[in-house]
């Protein structure tokens, strides 16, 4: 086959190629989409989205759905919220359902609330439809000493004006828990907070607790209300547990004391028995002394010993006159 017969075929390769790569370039099934639908856009726009790398189906399909719907929404809009990395399907969702429900959203404040990774279709339809937020147990105690458990449902509706920096769900959990220990921790009696739980919710909401948050508070119910611990009981018993320690310790240590005084007591009187010992056995050194010297004589030493004898013996015969007298007087018992 010469090269003249070749040139046809070749060309009509360059041909379906060109095509083919022209049809994956640019998607002119999805321009002709969005001509169908009414959208007018040229193919040169969709070559740029290409280029800026931007998927041109992510923008065309929901900017068909909002063209449907009457929304004034323009292609640079759609296209500058995917750059930002924003959920552009999401967004118009969100800007739908507002329309739907007389909510006024603008495009801006959408995009913003979705950029702040808040589920902005979702906070327009908590607006129509709104949550139930259900606290866990909450415990207070009342006056009287008395634990009071309380379970609340708070009914909240997103306010849209303050979805950018308000506060969230937890927040709004932790406020109103706070408000529920304050108004049982106020109670005199714990048995007004069971007869009237509903004054738990009145006294809370007022309170403006949703200031400052993404939501608005519709209502607070009290859905389960249960009694807790005596803890007054147990703080009268720890402390009368701590003021027995306490009494046991000082008792403890005038014991001691007393022991240390006893000891020193003892060891004063073993020594002056040691004393007394020492001087005694120095006496008759003493008289031994006083012999040779001729100090006393041997007369004045026998007189001194007749005296000794004599106190010895009026001793023993008073001490045996004692144990008579006792003994008598048992006798008598």
């Amino acid at each position: 086959m010469t090269l003249t017969e070749l040139f046809p075929l070749l060309l009509v390769g360059i041909i379906i190629i060109a095509v083919a790569v022209l049809f994956t370039f640019i998607p002119v099934m999805l321009w002709i989409s969005a001509l169908a639908a009414g959208v007018r856009i040229s193919i040169f726009t969709l070559v740029g989205m290409r280029l800026r790398r931007v998927v041109p189906r992510m923008v065309i399909n929901p900017l068909i759905k909002a063209h449907k719907a009457g929304l004034g929404v323009t292609t640079n809009q759609l296209e500058s919220h995917y750059l930002a990395g924003g959920n552009i399907d999401r967004v118009v969702n969100a800007l739908i359902a507002a329309q739907r429900a007389n909510i006024e959203l603008s495009f801006e404040r959408c995009a913003a609330i979705d950029l702040a990774g808040r589920d902005v279709l979702e906070a327009v339809q908590m607006s129509v439809n709104p949550k139930v937020i259900e606290t866990p147990f909450i415990a207070g105690v009342a006056m009287d000493g008395i634990e009071v458990k309380a379970k609340a449902r708070i009914t909240v509706r997103a306010n849209i004006e303050r979805l950018v920096g308000g506060a969230g769900e937890d927040t709004i959990i932790a406020r109103v828990g706070e408000g529920i220990v304050s108004t049982i921790g106020s109670s005199h009696d714990h048995n007004k907070v069971l007869e009237n739980p509903d004054l738990i919710s009145q006294t809370v909401l007022t309170k403006g607790l949703d200031a400052g948050t993404a939501f608005e508070i519709l209502s607070i119910d009290i859905a389960d209300i249960d009694i807790g611990k005596n803890i007054g009981a147990e703080l009268q018993i720890d402390q009368a547990e701590a003021d027995k320690n306490i009494a046991q310790a000082k008792a403890e240590e005038r014991r001691a004391m007393a022991v240390a005084q006893e000891q020193e007591m003892r060891a004063r009187v073993e020594e002056m028995q040691a004393k007394v010992v020492e001087a005694e056995a120095e006496v008759p050194l003493a008289m031994a002394e006083a012999l040779r010297s001729g100090n006393i004589g041997v007369m004045d030493y026998m007189n001194l010993k007749n005296v000794m004898a004599d106190t010895d013996m009026r001793d023993m015969i008073s001490k045996l006159s004692k144990h008579e007298n006792d003994e008598d007087d048992n006798d008598s018992k």
